[in-house]
This record gives C-alpha cells, sequence and structure tokens, in this order.
C-alpha cells in the first residue's frame, strides 16, 4: 500500500505505525465497507455491528505496533474484526452447544428446482448465535474445526454439529423462504 505524498512514496502501514491520522482516515475509508459486511455477518443488528467495527478499528490503531509483517496485514485486521464481534456476542448472552445431533435434523429435506433469489445476510440473521458464530468462522473465514475448537472453548465435535445445524438451518429457511415468495406471486 503505497500513497504518493508530495513527491515521496510512503508505505500506509508506515504511516499507520506512526499514528499519523489521514494515514487512519485512508485506511478506514478504504476497509470501513468490508469490514461491516464481516461484522454484520456475525451481528445481526446493524447499530451494535457498527459499534463493534468501531471498537475494531480503534484496536488495530492502537495495537498497529504488534502486526510483525509476518502475514498479511489484511488478514491480521479482519481477525481483530472478527474477535471483537465474537467477544461482543460472548459478552451479551450465554451461548450454549450442544453435543448431540437430534434426529429431526437428520431428516432427509427434498429439494425443488429453486431460483437464487434470495438475501444471505437476512437468512444468516436467523441463524441462532452459536450456530452463526461456528458457520462464520468455518465458511467466511476458513478456520478448521480444531481452531473453531480452541477459539470457542469448545469440542471439535460440537463445532462439527453446530456446523451441520447451521448448514440444515440455513438449508431450512432458504426453502421456506423461496416457498413464501412463489405464494405471493400467485
Amino acid at each position: 500500500m503505497k500513497l504518493l505524498i508530495g513527491n515521496k512514496k510512503e508505505d500506509l502501514l508506515s504511516r499507520l505505525k506512526k499514528q499519523d491520522p489521514a494515514a487512519q482516515r485512508i485506511f478506514y475509508d478504504q476497509n470501513v465497507k468490508k469490514f461491516l459486511s464481516v461484522s454484520r455477518s456475525y451481528i445481526s443488528d446493524l447499530y451494535q455491528a457498527e459499534d463493534c467495527l468501531i471498537k475494531a478499528f480503534c484496536k488495530i490503531f492502537k495495537n498497529i505496533e504488534s502486526f510483525r509483517e509476518e502475514g498479511s496485514f489484511e488478514g491480521w485486521t479482519r481477525r481483530i474484526v472478527v474477535n471483537e464481534c465474537l467477544n461482543f456476542i460472548k459478552s451479551r448472552k450465554t451461548v450454549f452447544y450442544l453435543d448431540e445431533v437430534s434426529s429431526s435434523y437428520l431428516e432427509e429435506i427434498h429439494e425443488e428446482e429453486q431460483d437464487f433469489n434470495f438475501n444471505a445476510q437476512e437468512l444468516l440473521d436467523q441463524l441462532p448465535d452459536n450456530y452463526k458464530m461456528v458457520f462464520n468462522l468455518y465458511v467466511l473465514e476458513e478456520f478448521s474445526h480444531q481452531e473453531i475448537a480452541e477459539l470457542l472453548n469448545i469440542s471439535t465435535a460440537v463445532s462439527k454439529t453446530q456446523l451441520f445445524r447451521a448448514k440444515e438451518k440455513l438449508r431450512k429457511l432458504y426453502f421456506n423462504q423461496q416457498k413464501a415468495l412463489a405464494n405471493e406471486n400467485c
């Protein structure tokens, strides 16, 4: 990330490490929409997601010196946003994880050919927090079940079960949404 400052190119990261407010503003403007999308994938309420995002940006700017440039800067900042969302969810309510897969979740769902007209965020917002956290960490953040288990202090089996249940719930929500749309169009 190079910026032209006068006749001199300077790295945005080095300016961020110097706590340069102009660089912070540039970084914020370049990433706010992307990181809000990440935040919203974990937190249904827009205002709470925005609060988490602001806290995440503050942590990024405050702790920028701890970035060792061993991995990608984008990955480091994204992880801060995700962790801030997870901390918010954990602080607001107790999330329960069930170890057993109930037989109702194992029932086969017969699917019809469907038009893929849906709002993914709307479907994610309907998932229970425990399903949403595991689903997002596995699918969006590409964490392994072992990493999820360590992060959420659960077993890998519970992580796998929650992912399975999240996928099933999303599938059911999607087909119910499609049926409702078809009924409206009749």
